[in-house]
């Protein structure tokens, strides 16, 4: 891992990785005007008139550099965007690449979906931008990722399954989700815990109490998470009671804070409304009974479609809550789901174990995670590299400066995002504990809703008489049994190394600048080679001193595995056979050979 500026860590990577990397997978700022990202130190809001022109500019100087870090026989660059960019950076793309296969597939991220002007946005894009031979693998995806829309009539030859509307829990989740946010939507709902049945609906709950009236013989509901922590419901208590008439509200499963409340979303609603589901009846609750057949494609060999809608990939659940696994306590804003970035991935390097893959957007470092994750399963040795700098949020930043703490102190380095959400997550995923040392429960497998078959009574719309017919009921499945074995306690097989770039003089006065630079030849080697020189096994010999102690020395010289040599050192015929006899590479002079012709040395 990188801390530092992504373009002078992508200069640095043009000496080490020129054509060697398989894959990129960024996640830029998507350019939303809420300070997400800085030109010329200072943050682009949304009123900056050259917004758009800005972040161009940011985007075309780092990929003119990854274009010549990406193998040209086969290799991708993945890129999501959301609405503010997508065109921008498809242009781009398109002029910088202009030989490679692009594609751009759309993916929902979010279901419930994000308020804003006009309509509720709940996907984003990803761009793949195919070079050479590179294309995504026909894999075994599972049924989510197979188109399956909603068909009146299907061949016989097909197979088929009935399926129910989503229901959802009415909890809110992801932004705008807690009760300080959303005063209004933190009220009680009353059940009757012996039918199941929503008695009573009570008005928002006074901002000094934590509870609403206990009422005898009922349950009282509150949007609370699993921590205890205050949320919010996704609708008022007058719209509940709509939606209670419409059947659109179900009483769920016993907690331990009471029941979990179900609801259809408008779009689901909508589909009933469409006659896309045939309304059965309803149950005693009065919550609909709806059916639709859908075409069955699970456990296929697919290659993967243009639009993804995959649980595993909501970026609320799968992402931010997940993250608080292994950061309790600890903030990011909209980290990627694990799962998404790793069946991203797995496009593209399921057939490659030694890929190395590259993400000089960091964040909060789900890339690394997904690439370890990916070697877990099928015991791959792939590399990662990733490159973040060390920036804190703007409300810390202000925070600071109002308690007069300045940039570069130990305690404004500490709060950045390499050093206390990257590096630590990287660390805790690697480990097995969270941050504050607690071992990790759970595994790393999900769940996906699929139906099951069952007999039960329904009511005929018709008649009102109760029949008897086959029924089709939601159940938890793994939606990656391969992950169900995998604790996310036993940590991962995984080496790491902690770089940060820096700065020298550029015309030192009180010394060379070739022997600044010579000084971290080490880094160099380490990051080009993905291993630690030790002095041990790993060897470098930057002069005749390293040579006697490394080489003719025989105990020293029997642990020796790999050697770097500087060219410059004129060598006897008793040290280059040594040499030979364990193979040796010579340091490449273009490390730093234009910073040293721009000095004249």
């Amino acid at each position: 891992m990188i801390e530092g500026d992504n373009l002078q860590a992508l200069y640095l990577l043009e000496k080490t990785h020129l054509g060697k990397i398989d894959c990129i997978y960024i996640d830029p700022p998507y350019n939303s005007g809420a300070h997400d990202w800085k030109y010329n130190n200072n943050y682009v809001d949304a009123t900056d008139t050259y917004k758009h022109s800005k972040w161009l500019s940011l985007m075309k100087s780092r990929l003119s550099i990854a274009k010549r870090l990406l193998n040209p026989k086969e290799s991708v660059l993945i890129c999501t965007i959301d609405e503010k960019e997508y065109l921008h950076i498809g242009c781009l793309l398109e002029e910088m690449f202009p030989e490679s296969n692009i594609q751009m597939i759309d993916t929902m991220i979010n279901p419930k979906g994000v308020a804003q002007l006009g309509f509720s946005r709940s996907d984003e894009y990803i761009f793949f931008v195919m070079n050479g031979t590179a294309h995504p693998e026909r894999l075994n995806l599972g049924s989510e990722w197979s188109p399956s829309p909603l068909k009146n009539k299907i061949s016989s030859s097909t197979k088929i399954r009935v399926v129910e509307p989503g229901w959802t829990s009415m909890m809110r989740r992801g932004t705008h989700s807690s009760r300080s946010e959303r005063e209004n939507l933190y009220y009680p709902i009353y059940v009757n815990p012996n039918t199941k049945t929503i008695e009573k609906i009570g008005n928002p709950i006074e901002k000094e109490k934590s509870r609403g009236e206990e009422i005898e013989g009922l349950v009282q509901v509150l949007p609370l998470r699993k921590n205890g922590d205050e949320g919010c419901w996704q609708v008022g208590n007058e719209e509940l009671s709509t939606r209670i008439k419409q059947g659109r509200i179900r009483v769920g499963s016993e907690t331990s804070y009471g029941f979990v409340i179900n609801y259809l979303s408008d779009g689901e609603y909508k589909k009933i409304l469409k006659k896309e589901f045939k309304v059965e009846g309803y149950r005693e609750d009065g919550s609909i009974i709806a059916h639709a057949e859908v075409q069955d494609t699970s456990d296929k060999t697919l290659v993967a479609p243009t639009q993804w809608k995959i649980s595993s990939h909501n970026a609320s659940e799968y992402g931010s809550t997940l993250l608080r696994k292994f950061l309790p306590g600890r903030k990011f804003p909209f980290p990627k789901s694990l799962y998404a970035v790793r069946d991203t991935l797995r496009l593209f390097v399921s057939s490659k174990p030694n890929a190395t893959i590259l993400d000089f957007f960091a964040g909060s470092g789900t890339t690394a995670h997904a690439v370890n994750l990916l070697n877990a399963e099928d015991g791959g040795r792939r590399k990662w590299i990733l490159v973040t700098n060390n920036e804190v949020s703007e409300d810390e930043e202000k925070d600071f400066i109002k308690k007069g703490i300045q940039k570069g102190s130990p305690e404004w380095e500490s709060k950045g995002i390499a050093r206390n959400i990257t590096w630590p997550r990287i660390l805790s995923s690697i480990e097995g504990i969270d941050a504050n040392g607690n071992p990790l429960e759970g595994t790393y497998g999900c769940d996906s809703e699929s139906f099951v078959e069952f007999e039960g009574d329904v009511v005929d719309p018709e008649t009102g008489k109760r029949i008897r017919r086959i029924l089709y009921k939601k159940e938890k499945r793994p939606m990656y049994p391969e992950l169900n074995r995998i604790k996310l306690s036993d940590g991962m097989i995984c080496n790491v190394k902690y770089f940060r770039c820096d700065w020298t003089p550029r015309k030192p006065e009180d010394y060379l600048l070739s022997n600044v630079l010579c000084l971290h030849i080490r880094e160099m080697i380490e990051l080009q080679n993905a291993i630690e020189v030790d002095g041990v096994k790993n060897v470098l010999l930057l002069n005749k001193d390293d040579i006697k102690r490394c080489i003719l020395d025989p105990v020293q010289f029997d642990k020796v595995e790999r050697i770097w040599i500087n060219q410059n050192i004129i060598l006897s015929s008793e040290e280059l056979s040594l040499l030979n006899i364990k193979g040796y590479t010579f340091i490449p002079r273009d490390f730093f050979s234009q910073e040293l012709k721009e000095v004249a040395e």
